[in-house]
């Protein structure tokens, strides 16, 4: 039988039972599997069947993980990485070649910014950058050789949206590649290929795993375009190891319940700072005051668990608000049960120049809060009592 609704998709979307009939799918620890005789092997190397035969090409956990993302996003095929800037990489190596150009969301993950503007050069694939407000730039930016349209929605870390449905057109229109960067959102609150997307990955490390336990990665999207990841990544060797796959799946069992209270303790965080007299500004998907409001109230279920606030006094306040946060874990990851506090110009946003920083809407006295599942008073408390700290 087959099952459309999120929740039952998550938890029972599983590999088949083996012979002991288990419950629960079990772990495969194994880096190779074995064939039944040479023809056996011959046509399976060959592609002629189906079957596992080598934990870095594919392995019955990564499988099922796959298979699931794939669903929740409405995607047609997978593949999963160690970490999600390995699928990124490994994404964009496998399908572009020297003299192609790139056209990006201005605001995206430091790492992705570094891959654009430092290692894809060497190969001679250049980028563009279009500012997240000033979409009707890209058709003017768009060059004989540009290949792909790509974005992160919400953005890390300023959490601005982007239209998403224009994406789409666009693209389609220019006969380019769109790529989206779902992490902030997960397939639960929004999925990309419903607006035109022809790929969309994910850092599973974040609110998929949700427990800050694992690394990994994974994209998703038309088969063809997969085939071509696949092939690259079953040489190049950044697969997704059994033991985290199996971590991950059984993670999307409660991705439902844990981005609902994700997203209710955020807002109701994000409504505490807009009153605080130390805040000047708060973003929020959610909030009515975002920017983008109507656009993420349109292609959003719900508003995510990262807000995003300035506090008065700069890089000095910052420095003395995370000083006195009690609760709250000071940490580069996000989408943990912990809410996470990082300030992004001094630590995952370090290497952008100062100019780099501004366009991509970072100051210096931004800080990102990842909104965890701790009572919201607590959270409330902590950092409210950080903020009064600064005064």
């Amino acid at each position: 039988m087959e099952h459309s609704n999120f929740e039952t998709v998550a938890i029972r979307t599983q590999l088949e039972q083996t012979s002991y009939s288990e419950h629960s799918t079990p772990l495969f620890l194994t880096s190779s599997f074995v064939f039944d005789d040479a023809e056996d092997m011959r046509a399976s190397f060959a592609e002629e069947k189906e079957r596992n035969l080598y934990s870095r090409f594919s392995n019955p956990n990564t499988t099922e993980f796959v298979e699931k993302i794939s669903k929740m996003e409405g995607a047609e095929s997978g593949y999963a990485f160690a970490t999600g800037m390995s699928a990124i990489f490994s994404t964009f190596a496998a399908l572009l070649k020297s003299g192609d150009h790139i056209i990006s969301a201005r605001s995206v993950f430091g790492s992705t910014h570094n891959l654009f503007t430092q290692y894809f050069p060497k190969w001679n694939i250049s980028t563009s950058y279009f500012n997240v407000n000033e979409a009707d730039d890209i058709e003017r930016l768009i060059q004989p050789k540009t290949k792909v349209l790509y974005a992160e929605s919400p953005t890390n870390p300023a959490i601005d949206i982007l239209d998403l449905k224009r994406l789409g057109e666009l693209a389609k229109k220019h006969k380019l590649m769109l790529i989206i960067d779902n992490c902030f959102a997960t397939p639960y609150i929004q999925q990309p290929i419903k607006f035109g997307a022809d790929l969309v990955i994910h850092s599973a490390t974040k609110l998929i795993d949700g427990q800050g336990r694992v690394l990994g990665g994974v994209t998703v999207g038309k088969a063809d375009l997969i085939r071509e990841i696949y092939l690259f990544s079953r040489n190049t060797g950044p697969a997704l190891s059994p033991f985290n796959a199996w971590v991950l799946s059984k993670s999307l069992e409660t991705l439902a319940v844990r981005i609902e209270r994700h997203c209710e303790n955020a807002l109701k965080l994000a409504q505490f700072l807009e009153i605080h007299e130390m805040v000047t500004d708060v973003k929020y998907p959610f909030l009515k005051s975002h920017p983008q409001y109507e656009i993420a109230k349109r292609q959003m279920k719900l508003g995510g668990n990262i807000v995003a606030f300035e506090i008065k006094g700069g890089i000095k306040s910052g420095i003395q608000f995370l000083n006195h946060i009690n609760l709250a874990s000071l940490s580069a990851n996000l989408g943990d049960t912990r809410t996470i506090v990082t300030h992004p110009a001094s630590t995952t946003h370090s290497k952008l120049n100062e100019d780099e920083k501004l366009k991509a809407g970072i100051t210096n006295g931004l800080v990102r809060v990842s909104v965890g599942l701790e009572h919201i008073d607590d959270i409330i408390f902590d950092l409210n009592q950080a903020l009064d700290g600064v005064l």
